[in-house]
């Protein structure tokens, strides 16, 4: 046999787009399959063609291909499925618009951000953020009042992703959202802005009610990076989900925080491996003499993983000191 040939397996174009005329619809998703697989642009037409078929088995297949394609013409065809009577073509629809890489398709999707469906809003929004169009930062900020809470979680995605410093008072305000996936959202988004105030703001989330919300600001502090935030990391060593401590002790050592190494020591002897090894590693990170002792004392711990991290803890003492 000769080389493969990219067609010779599922058919050119136009055997393809003869059977998504089949009267059977298991043949008309097979053709939806094998027109992804030529890779063509050409299959763009043919796929929002069949963007309409009858069977949601079909329209559902084709939700998906039209993933692997990008443009204004691709994102008609995903916004019109996003109201499909089948709530599996719908998702799958949204999913796709996620995809999208063009920013040209904005023109399409800008006028939705207002659309009647909370879930059309929402996917709007999802896609805008890959977008990262500035003209989607104005809708974004308004949807913060949004009453549904997906439609404001994806909305700070929005305005997260476009990294301005002046949305900041935006973003914080979603982070005492009522909502605590809204507050997730906007504690994730403060990481952009290296500066006291965004520390201040993943500071006060530190107190969170939710655990998981408390994790995400402590891990946050250590992204953003400012060392003012090290006596409220410090406290969160305390917390009562281990999940918490662990970021904290992540992110102080990410801040070289001297003024916690004695809050970070006695982590050193705790039951979880994990968090002996981040205590360890946040150490090493800080490099002061003071943890010199207490890390020695653990060179035999019984987890290989903590021994090894120890052991680069000291070594980074002694270089650097």
């Amino acid at each position: 046999m000769g080389a493969f040939e990219p067609f010779e397996a599922f058919g050119d174009l136009d055997e393809i787009s003869e059977r998504l005329e089949s009267p059977d619809p298991s043949v008309r998703r097979l053709a939806v399959i094998d027109l992804v697989e030529t890779s063509s642009g050409e299959a763009i037409p043919l796929l929002v063609r069949t963007a309409g078929d009858p069977s949601a088995e079909v329209r559902l297949q084709v939700a998906r291909a039209l993933g692997e394609f990008d443009g204004v013409d691709v994102a008609k065809a995903l916004v019109g499925a996003l109201t499909d009577s089948e709530k599996d073509v719908a998702k799958a629809a949204g999913d796709s618009l996620a995809e999208l890489r063009d920013s040209a398709a904005s023109v399409v999707l800008l006028p939705l951000v207002t659309h009647s469906s909370a879930f059309v809003r929402a996917a709007v929004f999802r896609a805008l953020k890959a977008l990262q169009v500035s003209a989607s930062l104005g809708p974004a900020v308004i949807a913060l009042g949004d009453a549904d809470t997906a439609v404001r979680v994806q909305a700070v995605g929005v305005i997260g992703y476009l990294k301005k410093t002046e949305t900041l008072p935006s973003l914080i305000h979603a982070t005492r959202d009522e909502d605590a996936d809204v507050r997730l959202a906007g504690i994730n988004a403060l990481s952009f802005a290296r500066n006291e105030v965004a520390a201040q703001a993943a500071a006060d989330a530190l107190a969170d009610g939710e655990w998981q919300v408390r994790a995400v600001a402590a891990e946050t502090i250590g992204r953003i990076g400012q060392i003012s935030a090290t006596a409220a990391l410090t406290h969160s060593l305390a917390d009562s989900y281990w999940q918490v401590r662990q970021k904290a002790l992540q992110s102080l050592g990410k801040l070289r925080a001297r003024t916690a190494v004695v809050a970070i020591i006695p982590f050193l002897e705790d039951a979880l491996p994990s968090l002996r090894k981040d205590a360890a590693a946040a150490l090493g990170d800080i490099a002061d003499p003071r943890a010199r002792d207490a890390l020695a004392a653990c060179a035999q711990d019984e987890d290989p993983d903590v021994r090894k991290t120890v052991i680069w803890a000291l070594g980074q003492i002694e270089t650097r000191n």
